[in-house]
């Protein structure tokens, strides 16, 4: 064999990872992230967090914020599933990465968590802005609360706080009690106009952003329940983004302390921060709440192939599978209240789907007597779920003239007036013949 015939199958043999690696399965728990951090000192302070990740699955890429190599695509394609910023005084990104490039990461269905605090730069709110979520404007604000705050050995200004009040959703935080949360950063309120925001952990209603060290001149901006400590967005396209106000809230320190709140005589030994942050993260790497639909069928009652139209009045059945993805598998999704609409232009059909529970939604309807161009439409919208769009379009036509009744019991008026007349006429005509 020639040197050349050995260098073209050593070549040969060289490309078969990557084509492996360009064709291998792509599911929600095989994913690369992007860690972005101010100083490579937080890999180490917040080592639980990501432990945490990495046993789930996760390969994470650490790299400074200002890292001039840094890139997230490369020949249009992303390079990362999802990105991390734990970057709160970066104010320019390194290599080509910008706010512009990571909202457009976003808008390509990628998912994302910021956490910033009181040292926060332009660039990180812009950010947090363009998803929905506006910071105090004070940039040495911080959440006080001198009835919820934390007990320790230094209460000093209360900026410490103990926070329970969580959403009320088992698909975002899980169906386990989880204890309060140590949090001390910046607070944040969300855009009224934007509903796809969510608070998952809110401030007390005595709680109020302002500068600790100083004395309030004037009202604080933000106080009460609508201080958002810890927030969430599922965009139109299912990518989900976290906010956080607290980079300490992802500390091993914060992870392994113990927690009372004030007013209340029962410590605990270790805060939920860990708890609450492996749940929340799960539920925005699409490990929990992530459903698909498959299979969609319809067809008439006692046929089992699809037509290629309906007829007014027929009698059809529909149905479809939904599966939520559990972190490993993907496992029948059971609701009562998944619906279908026939539709055209409004829905003429609107009908509450049964299941098996074993993932399959089924039921049956009549053809409304309209015809024209319909669609079968599935939109389901759950708090903590992805969104479920389906829509499958399909004629309706009406009678052709050969398939109506000879004789219809409404028109025997009619037939009787017209027999009638027939009668009266036939006399007239004989005596004209004999004229």
């Amino acid at each position: 064999m020639s040197k050349l015939e050995i260098l073209y199958v050593f070549l040969s043999l060289s490309f078969i990872p990557l084509l492996c690696t360009s064709f291998s399965s792509d599911t929600p728990s095989e994913r690369r992230v992007l860690v972005l951090l101010d100083d490579f000192a937080l890999k180490s302070s917040h080592s639980l967090f990501f432990n945490s990740l990495h046993s789930r699955g996760f390969d994470l890429d650490f790299k400074l914020a200002d890292d001039p190599k840094i890139a997230i695509q490369r020949y249009g394609q992303y390079l990362y599933d999802a990105l991390i910023l734990i970057c709160p005084t970066v104010e320019r990104f390194g290599g080509s990465i910008d706010a512009a490039a990571i909202l457009d990461f976003v808008d390509s269905g990628h998912d994302l968590i910021v956490a910033a605090d009181s040292n926060a730069s332009d660039l990180i709110r812009t950010i947090a802005t363009e998803s929905g979520v506006d910071f105090d404007e004070d940039p040495e604000a911080l959440v006080v609360d001198h009835s919820g705050y934390a007990v320790s050995g230094t209460e000093g200004d209360h900026t410490l706080i103990a926070s329970d009040d969580f959403v009320k959703s088992d698909a975002i935080l899980g169906n386990k009690r989880i204890e309060a949360i140590l949090f001390q950063g910046i607070g944040h309120s969300l855009n009224p106009s934007n509903s796809l925001v969510l608070k998952v952990l809110s401030a007390s209603p005595s709680a109020y952003s302002a500068n600790p060290k100083s004395k309030l001149t004037s009202p604080p901006s933000l106080t009460g329940s609508t201080i958002s400590l810890v927030s969430v967005i599922q965009a139109r396209n299912n990518a989900r983004i976290l906010i956080s106000g607290s980079v300490s809230l992802f500390s091993n320190r914060f992870f392994r302390s113990s927690v009372q709140k004030a007013g209340n005589p029962t410590k605990h030994d270790k805060s939920g921060n860990e708890q609450f942050l492996t749940e929340l993260s799960k539920w925005v790497f699409h490990e929990r709440g992530h459903l698909k639909a498959v299979n969609v069928q319809h067809h008439k009652i006692g046929e089992a192939d699809e037509p290629a139209m309906y007829r007014i009045n027929d009698d059809l059945e529909y149905s479809v599978e939904i599966y939520e993805w559990s972190g490993i598998t993907w496992e029948p999704y059971v609701a009562d209240d998944v619906q279908v609409q026939f539709y055209m232009m409004s829905p003429y059909v609107l009908k509450t789907l049964s299941t098996d529970g074993k993932g399959r939604y089924f039921t049956s309807f009549k053809v409304p007597d309209v015809y024209g161009v319909f669609q079968f439409k599935i939109e389901y919208q759950k708090l903590g779920h992805t969104t479920l769009s389906l829509s499958k379009q399909i004629p309706v036509r009406p009678f052709r003239h050969n398939e109506y009744e000879r004789f219809i019991p409404a028109a025997y008026p009619y037939y009787g007036a017209a027999f009638s007349m027939v009668r009266i006429s036939l006399p007239i005509s004989l005596d004209r013949d004999n004229i």
